[in-house]
């Protein structure tokens, strides 16, 4: 059996890059193109302004590179072409062999998930980030519109992509 993965990606420098919503819709369109192609299995996800959550299970490579690499490399060229402020641009620059720019922390976190208590505490945690702490990005968590969490409470995917956790633990 496959691993289920709670897998944070997070901003360079924290840098609130994902504030803007045709940038969160971004990562919408390559999580549905991976699921979609059958790289990736999505359980859950949020899309906070300098971070993103997943819950979701690897299924295959993409090519000789992991679905989370693609993932990165397809958000990352597509979110510095989005941004048309120099000063912002220049806050991505790096002196690096392979890029010139880099939008995502070089090391994601990708923890597996042993016990099915585990990944319920970790939909939890997703789904309620955007009310928590420094965040407030909605009065309810059932209403921020960039997360998984109304799917669990309706039944309906807004977003044509998402696996219930229930028909894997």
């Amino acid at each position: 059996m496959r691993k289920i993965y709670f897998l944070t990606c997070t901003i360079k420098d924290w840098i609130p890059l994902l504030g803007d919503d045709s940038r969160k819709q971004i990562l919408i369109d390559s999580m549905m193109f991976l699921e979609k192609e059958g790289k990736l299995k999505i359980y859950a996800f949020v899309i906070m302004p300098n971070h993103f959550h997943a819950v979701l299970e690897m299924l295959e490579y993409n090519g000789k590179e992991s679905p989370v690499a693609s993932f990165k490399k397809y958000t990352s060229r597509m979110l510095i072409k989005s941004i048309k402020s120099d000063s912002l641009l220049k806050r991505f620059k790096v002196n690096e062999k392979d890029r010139a720019y880099r939008i995502w922390k070089e090391k994601s976190r990708a923890v597996e998930m042993y016990t099915p208590d585990v990944v319920f505490q970790k939909l939890d945690y997703i789904h309620h980030n955007p009310v928590t702490g420094k965040w407030n990005l909605a009065d309810d968590y059932l209403g921020y519109p960039f997360s998984s969490a109304s799917f669990y409470q309706t039944l309906e995917d807004p977003f044509g992509f998402l696996s219930h956790i229930k028909d894997r633990v």
